[in-house]
C-alpha cells in the first residue's frame, strides 16, 4: 500500500528530518509441537499457523521457568508472548492462576477483550475478568472464587486486593504468572512505589505457598534488563528484544514551525502546523492519529479540524476526540469507529499511546514532544500497524521540542533514555512496610525485598502503631493504611488545580506542595499548555488552587527565596575547571512577592504579596561548580544571567534523559554557593528524599554539559530566549554568558 502523501515544500517551516525506514518481512517459526492440541487449534481458528520468533523465545523462556521481559516495537504481537505461555499452563493445570497488570484501565479493558475472544475458542471454560474501580459489586466475589487469570492495574491491586488477600486464597494460592506490561512506564517515583507493590505481593504469595514467575513486556528503553531487576528484585530476567514481526515502511518527518518573533524565540503554533498537516489526509479519507500534550490542547485542535472540514465531511462523526474525562462507553464507540473505518480522525492525549487496539490508521502527527523517546515511537506506532505509514512530529517552543528537532539523530539513534527506580526511598518504603504490616505480621530479623526494616520497626513501636510480641510484629491500628499511600505522586497532599467556570467543577491538574507557593498564589496567572487561568484561591490547609480560564496581556512571576544547605556528599567534588558533586540536600523555600510582567514588552506592570508559609524538602542533588577561568570576562549581572540560562537548560536535557518531566527536578544557580564558595548550578530532586535520578546525573556529568551547549547554542534566538535560557534575563550577553560556562566546564570535562 503506497503511504500517504506529504510535501514538505508546501510548509513554510525547516524539515530537520524526512526518514524512511524500510519494511521487513517476518521471521516465523512453526508452532511448537508440544503445545496442547486445543490451545494449537484456538491459535489456527484465529490465523495464527506460526509464531513470530520472538514469540517463540518467549514461551520457550517462560516454560523453563524464568522471569522475562519482551522489548519489541509497537504492535509486534507482545501480548501473546504472555497469552501463551499462561494459557498453556492453565490447560495443563486448571489450578493456576495468572495476574495480569496494566498500567491503565483502558488497556485492562482492551486486552481482556483480546484475551476473551482467544479464551472462547478453547473447548474448556476460562474465566477471565478484569477488577478495578469500574468493576460491579456483584461480580467482585465471583472473580475471586473463580478467576483464572484476573486483569487489574496497581493502584487496585495495591489498595482492593493485598489488604484483602484472604478473600483471594484461591488466586495467591495458585498464582503462576504475574504479568506486567508497558514496563517502560514503571520509572522515578511511580516505579518506586510500584516496586514496593510488588514486594507485598511476593511476601503475600509466599505466605500462601506460591512462587510466581513474572512476563513484562516493554517499549525500548535503555536498561529494560535493569529496570525489570530493579521492579521485580530479581537476578538474570532473560530480555528478549530480537523482534520477528513485520514491519511495513514508515516514513518520519521532524517539522519546526517558522518563527514569528525571533528575539523571543516564538514560532507559529504547533496546533495550527499539525491541523495543516492532518486536514489533507482526513479529506482523502486517510486514517489518521493526531496526539496532544494536553486536554485542552486536544479539544482546541479538534475544533479547528472539525471546523476546517465542515463544508466537506460530516465531521462530528468523523472527526472525534479522545482523552480523559470521556465517559468509558464514548471510548469504547471512538475505538470501534476506528477499527470499523467510519471515524477517519482521532485527536488525543496519550490515552491513546499504549496498546489500545485502534485498527489499521495510516498517519499521525504529534503536537508536541511526547516527553520520551520511548512515547514518541509509540505514538508513531500507532499508525502503520498492518501497512506503510506515515508520522509528522510537528515542534513547539519548548525546549525539549527544540532540542529533538535539532537533533534528530539522538531520536533515530538506540534508545538513551533510562527507566530509573529507588525502591528504598524512605517515605516511599516507610507507606509500604506499614501496608505489608497491615496484610501480614513481620518476623523478626525478616526482610521488605532486599530491605533491612528493622529500624524502620522500631520507629513504628515508638509511634504506637505496630507492636513486637513473640518474635512477631503486628499492626496495631484499625486504619487501613494502603488507602493513605498514592503511587503516583509521593504524598497524599498535593495540590489539585479546579477549573471554577464549568458547572461542575473540574479538576484540570495537580501540582506538587513545594512548587504551589510560586505557581498557585492567589492572583497568579497559571499557565497550562499556552491556556491561561487566574487563581482566585488558594486553599492552603485543603491543598486545592480554584482557577478560571482568562485572556490576559501578562504572566506572573514569583519572588522566591531558595536557600540550598548540603546536608551529606556521597561522591565528589572531582574535575579540573569545575566539580561535579552528589549527594543530600535540605531546601528552603519563601515566596515573598510576585510581579506582573507584559507579554513582548517585559515591562512590570504590578506586584503583590504572597502570604504563604515557608516550605522545606530534604532531597538527593547534583551540582557542578565553576571556578574562575570559566566566568572569566563577565560581570556579576552576565555571570548571574549565565547560571541561570545553566541551570535552565541542564534541568531540561536531564529530564530528557532521564525519562522524567523537567517539574521532577528543580535548578538552583548560586553566584556564590555558601558550601562550594563557588558559583554552582544545582539540580535536586522535587521528590523528598529523591528517586535515584540525581546519582544517575553525577555519573552523566559531561555528556549534560554537551547537550545543554547543543541546546543553548542552536537556538536561532539573538540574545537569549525561553527556549535556551529561560525567561529572559533582561542582561546583554545572557546567551553567550550561558555558553562560555557551558563550553569552558565541557571542554574541561
Amino acid at each position: 500500500m503506497a503511504l500517504p502523501p506529504f510535501d514538505p515544500a508546501s510548509f513554510p517551516g525547516e524539515v530537520t528530518l524526512d526518514h524512511t525506514i524500510p519494511g521487513s518481512p517476518a521471521e516465523l517459526v512453526e508452532l511448537p509441537s508440544d503445545l496442547p492440541e486445543d490451545l494449537a487449534l484456538a491459535l489456527r481458528s484465529r490465523g495464527i499457523d506460526r509464531l513470530y520468533s520472538h514469540q517463540a523465545d518467549a514461551r520457550a523462556a517462560a516454560r523453563a521457568g524464568r522471569h522475562l521481559v519482551v522489548v519489541t516495537p509497537t504492535a509486534s504481537g507482545k501480548t501473546l508472548c504472555y497469552n501463551l505461555p499462561v494459557l498453556e499452563r492453565i490447560l495443563e493445570r486448571p489450578e493456576s492462576r495468572a495476574l495480569y497488570l496494566f498500567p491503565t484501565k483502558a488497556l485492562a479493558q482492551d486486552q481482556m477483550v483480546e484475551l476473551g475472544e482467544m479464551t472462547a475458542r478453547l473447548p474448556v471454560r476460562l474465566l477471565v475478568h478484569t477488577y478495578d474501580g469500574d468493576t460491579p459489586a456483584g461480580q467482585r466475589t465471583a472473580i475471586r472464587e473463580a478467576g483464572h487469570i484476573v486483569l487489574t492495574n496497581p493502584d487496585m491491586l495495591h489498595t482492593g486486593i493485598l489488604p484483602h488477600h484472604t478473600r483471594w486464597r484461591k488466586l495467591f494460592s495458585g498464582l503462576e504468572f504475574v504479568v506486567i506490561d508497558e514496563l517502560h512506564t514503571y520509572r522515578g517515583l511511580f516505579g518506586s512505589q510500584v516496586a514496593n507493590v510488588v514486594r507485598r505481593l511476593k511476601r503475600i504469595c509466599q505466605f500462601y505457598g506460591s512462587s510466581p514467575r513474572f512476563l513484562c513486556a516493554s517499549a525500548t528503553i535503555a536498561n529494560p534488563r535493569e529496570l525489570a531487576e530493579r521492579l521485580l528484585e530479581e537476578e538474570n530476567v532473560e530480555l528478549i528484544q530480537r523482534n520477528g514481526a513485520p514491519r511495513g515502511e514508515r516514513r518520519l518527518v521532524f517539522y519546526n514551525p517558522p518563527l514569528v518573533n525571533r528575539s523571543l524565540g516564538v514560532r507559529r503554533s504547533s496546533l495550527l502546523e499539525g491541523c495543516r498537516i492532518a486536514s489533507p489526509w482526513i479529506k482523502q479519507g486517510i486514517q489518521t492519529i493526531a496526539f496532544c500534550r494536553s486536554r485542552v490542547s486536544v479539544e482546541v485542535m479538534l475544533s479547528y479540524l472539525q471546523h476546517s472540514l465542515a463544508p466537506r465531511l460530516d465531521t462530528k462523526r468523523r472527526v472525534r476526540g479522545y482523552r480523559g474525562g470521556y465517559l468509558p462507553l464514548r471510548r469504547r464507540e471512538i475505538e470501534a469507529g476506528l477499527r470499523s473505518g467510519e471515524v477517519t480522525c482521532v485527536v488525543s492525549t496519550n490515552a491513546l499511546e499504549l496498546g489500545v487496539d485502534i485498527g489499521s490508521l495510516q498517519a499521525a502527527v504529534l503536537v508536541g514532544y511526547p516527553g520520551t523517546i520511548a512515547s514518541t515511537w509509540q505514538q508513531f506506532g500507532r499508525a502503520g500497524r498492518r501497512s506503510g505509514s506515515v508520522a509528522v512530529f510537528v515542534a513547539s517552543s519548548s525546549p525539549l521540542d527544540q532540542f529533538i528537532v535539532r537533533h534528530p539523530e539522538y531520536f533515530l539513534g538506540s534508545s538513551p533514555e533510562e527507566g530509573l527506580i529507588d525502591a528504598d526511598n524512605l517515605l516511599v518504603q516507610a507507606g509500604h512496610l506499614q501496608a505489608a504490616l497491615f496484610e501480614l505480621p513481620f518476623a523478626d530479623q525478616e526482610r521488605f525485598g532486599e530491605a533491612d526494616v528493622g529500624p524502620l520497626l522500631e520507629l513504628f513501636q515508638e509511634d504506637g502503631v505496630a507492636s513486637q510480641s513473640g518474635g512477631r510484629w503486628y499492626w496495631n491500628r484499625e486504619s487501613f493504611p494502603a488507602e493513605g499511600v498514592s503511587l503516583r505522586r509521593m504524598a497524599a497532599d498535593n495540590v489539585v488545580i479546579v477549573d471554577t467556570s464549568q458547572p461542575r467543577p473540574d479538576v484540570i491538574g495537580e501540582m506538587d506542595q513545594f512548587s504551589a507557593p510560586t505557581l498557585l498564589h492567589e492572583e497568579a496567572i497559571y499557565l497550562q499548555e499556552g491556556a491561561q487561568y487566574h487563581v482566585d484561591r488558594l486553599d492552603w490547609e485543603e491543598k486545592k488552587a480554584y482557577v478560571r480560564p482568562v485572556q490576559v496581556d501578562y504572566y506572573t512571576t514569583a519572588l522566591n527565596s531558595v536557600s540550598i544547605r548540603v546536608l551529606d556528599a556521597f561522591a565528589g567534588p572531582d574535575g579540573i575547571r569545575l566539580d561535579r558533586s552528589h549527594g543530600e540536600i535540605k531546601v528552603t523555600s519563601l515566596a515573598t512577592m510576585f510581579k506582573k510582567i507584559r507579554f513582548q514588552t517585559h515591562e512590570n506592570i504590578g506586584s503583590g504579596p504572597i502570604h504563604l508559609p515557608e516550605q522545606t524538602l530534604h532531597t538527593t542533588a547534583y551540582w557542578t561548580s565553576l571556578d574562575d577561568d570559566a566566568w572569566a570576562g563577565l560581570d556579576r549581572d552576565q555571570m548571574e544571567a549565565g547560571l541561570q540560562g545553566m541551570a535552565h537548560a541542564l534541568r531540561h536535557v536531564a529530564s530528557l534523559r532521564l525519562m522524567c518531566d523537567p517539574r521532577d527536578l528543580g535548578a538552583l544557580p548560586e553566584v556564590r554557593s555558601p558550601f562550594t564558595s563557588r558559583p554552582t548550578v544545582t539540580v535536586y530532586e522535587v521528590y523528598p528524599g529523591g528517586v535515584g535520578y540525581a546519582a544517575r546525573l553525577y555519573e552523566l556529568h559531561d555528556e549534560l554539559l554537551r547537550s545543554a551547549a547543543q541546546l543553548v547554542e542552536e537556538c536561532p534566538c539573538a540574545t537569549g530566549c525561553p527556549s535556551c535560557v529561560g525567561p529572559l534575563q533582561n542582561v546583554e550577553g545572557a546567551k553567550e554568558a550561558c555558553l562560555s560556562m557551558l563550553y569552558a566546564s565541557a571542554l574541561a570535562a
